[in-house]
This record gives C-alpha cells, structure tokens and sequence, in this order.
C-alpha cells in the first residue's frame, strides 16, 4: 500500500507543477489546496528538497519550486525518496538487495519469481511517468 507520506508527496509536487514556472508555492497554500496537515506537508517537502527533487526560497515570496521541469522528474526517483525500496520483498529490490531468510535458494523460489515480475512491471509504469504525466488535467 502507498504510503501517506508518498501519497501527499505526489499531490504536493503535482500541485507545485500545476502553479508555473520558476514561482516557489507556499507550503500553506499546498496544504490547503490538497487538504494536507501542514507540519506533515513541512516535513515531506524537505524530503523532497534534501533529495535534490525540489529548492526552496526563504522569504516573504518564498516557498518550494521544482528543479527539474515536470518531464524531466521521473516516478522512480520520487518513490525511492519517499517510499524507499520499489520491490516488495528484498531478495528482489535492484538498490536495496538482502537474501531472505527463510529461502535457501531463490532460483528455485516461487515468490522470488513472482516478485520479479512485479518489480519490473511496476518498474516500467514509474520509469515511464513523469511528473508531468501527473499534473495534466
């Protein structure tokens, strides 16, 4: 399941998006457009700053604006940010790789199997998606 973390994330960069070029958006006027708790919005955006996804600008103009253009901001980048691990168990995860403990050969495995097939097709929606995707009406 998404995260809320992940969820508001998307809605917060898709809303900066939506606002235009090169003008930083307020953290209130995000959370109150999307409806999201402000201390929680605060703390995402950081993330997101702290990743390289998003800069800020101090100030009575200030706020939060992106660093790439929409297109340029591929899904895997932003899910790895705020969701971690795009694979649902390690032995399958291209970044974050451990060896299950409870299976003694993943060759042989059959939710290994399976698992790699649903890391990659999920793979190929979020390599495919970019921010820009999301914030067309």
């Amino acid at each position: 399941m998404l995260s809320k973390k992940t969820k508001y994330g998307l809605k917060a960069l898709t809303f900066i998006a939506r606002s235009g070029d090169d003008v930083p958006v307020q953290v209130s006027a995000i959370a109150k457009n999307e409806q999201i708790p402000q201390k929680f919005l605060e703390s995402i955006l950081l993330t997101l700053r702290k990743a390289g996804v998003l800069g800020s600008k101090k100030g009575k103009h200030g706020g939060y604006y992106l660093r790439n253009k929409p297109s340029e901001i591929k899904m895997t980048d932003v899910m790895r940010v705020l969701e971690g691990p795009i694979a649902m168990v390690p032995c399958v995860s291209l970044n974050y790789y451990e060896k299950c403990d409870d299976c003694p050969d993943e060759h042989k495995c059959s939710v290994h199997r399976l698992m790699i097939e649903v890391r990659d097709s999920t793979l190929k929606v979020f390599r495919n998606t970019t921010l820009a995707d999301l914030s067309r009406v």
